[in-house]
């Protein structure tokens, strides 16, 4: 038999989240529901174990597609074959309606005879066209989950997918009867997320993000009693140190658990757990830290002046534009207080971009957007820089 992981229900939340798509909330979700949230902080896991089957208690029709999960293949691939992998389990429902002849079903996928085997559209099928179908043949309303949605934006096709999806909902949801449509999209960036909704150019021009509910004290205690269980009566661990524990790593359930292992493992009685894990805590802040500062420390003046004015737009949730004349003030004032040379023009910016880019410290998107790769970067820097003033 296999063993079943225990895991923290968050039905509350999952209702909550479930009235909101429903349209009970004072927030109008229609446009779209966008939920960011640091990668590893239980995102993906709630979706699967707590909102989908809230969802289908609801009586709608799920369907999930992470793009992290094969990062070679295009976004607009991996949501056809999401979609296509839920229209198969209609195989029966959609032979009979293709049987009616109706020429109006035939033209909607311009054929349903299509190998039920592969998770694959037929050629030429359109999102808009596959999720109509989907919503048809199931009479319910279909949710679109798409996890780790600003991979979408690395790629022509993915951004033509977004537009693609953005086409469905309006023609699902087209006021003249029951909407047919809802999409959810979660994030490990709210910056880059913010691409999508921010400018009117976007897709989503508009739609609200909201920052997604992280574990805390519940979650705490849970994993206490559940670790407590394996351990003798005399050598318990206190709610107290894993909810310290819990900050320190950024509130990551597969780091506390990572952390509580190595701690635990081999020890006995040794009575001491609370602070082996504090410790722990610590070394593994310190490590990211020391991550940051060498990273930080191999950067040119200019360098680190445009990722110091990109990290204070971050924590202020400002849209960072490279090459505005505030920006560039900003990125020259930077550079005057570090007495480096002030050389940050338009082509010198761009260069230094470029270059964080092949550190992996910044993001692009397709239309030349910029984010920090690591948002917690900029708290690192802002600790490092309010340290420093200290001194």
């Amino acid at each position: 038999m296999a063993a079943v992981r225990p895991l923290l229900r968050r039905d509350q939340l999952a209702n909550a989240l479930a009235q909101d798509l429903a349209g009970e909330s004072l927030i109008d979700y229609s446009a779209g529901m966008f939920l960011a949230a640091p990668r590893g902080t239980g995102k993906s896991t709630f979706l699967n174990n707590d909102l989908i089957p809230e969802c289908v208690r609801c009586g709608w029709r799920p369907v999930y597609v992470d793009l992290w999960s094969d990062r070679n293949a295009a976004p607009a691939q991996l949501i056809s074959g999401a979609i296509g992998t839920a229209l198969a389990s209609f195989e029966g429902a959609l032979a009979r309606t293709a049987k009616k002849a109706g020429i109006e079903k035939i033209n909607l996928l311009r054929t349903l005879s299509w190998d039920f085997t592969r998770p694959q559209l037929p050629a030429g099928t359109t999102l808009a066209q596959a999720l109509s179908v989907l919503h048809q043949v199931s009479g319910q309303m279909v949710v679109l989950i798409i996890d780790e949605a600003q991979h979408a934006l690395n790629s022509e096709d993915g951004l033509n997918a977004m537009f693609a999806l953005k086409a469905a909902r309006d023609h699902l949801n087209r006021g003249d009867c029951p909407d047919g449509l809802r999409l959810v999209f979660t994030g490990s960036s709210r910056d880059k997320l913010a691409n999508l909704v921010l400018k009117s150019k976007q897709p989503f021009f508009g739609a609200t993000i909201t920052p997604f509910p992280l574990l805390g004290r519940e979650y705490v205690e849970f994993i206490t009693g559940l670790w407590n269980r394996r351990l003798a009566d005399s050598n318990q661990f206190k709610v107290e140190d894993l909810a310290y524990a819990f900050e320190l790593v950024g509130r990551r359930p597969e780091m506390l658990n990572k952390l509580l292992a190595e701690v635990s493992v081999g020890l006995g009685e040794a009575g001491n757990l609370g602070d082996l894990l504090r410790t722990g805590a610590l070394n593994h802040q310190a490590g990211v830290w020391s991550d940051y500062e060498s990273a930080w420390n191999e950067l040119s003046p200019l360098q680190q002046a445009v990722l110091e004015v990109m990290a204070e737009r971050t924590l202020g949730r400002h849209p960072f534009s490279p090459f505005t004349e505030q920006t560039l003030i900003d990125i020259r004032r930077k550079l005057e207080q570090a007495q480096a040379e002030v050389n940050a023009n338009t082509p010198n910016v761009q260069k230094a971009l470029d270059a964080l880019r092949d550190k992996e410290l910044v993001w692009k998107a397709n239309r030349g957007e910029y984010a920090l790769e690591d948002a917690s970067m900029a708290e690192w820097l802002a600790r490092d820089k309010a340290v420093a003033g200290r001194r």
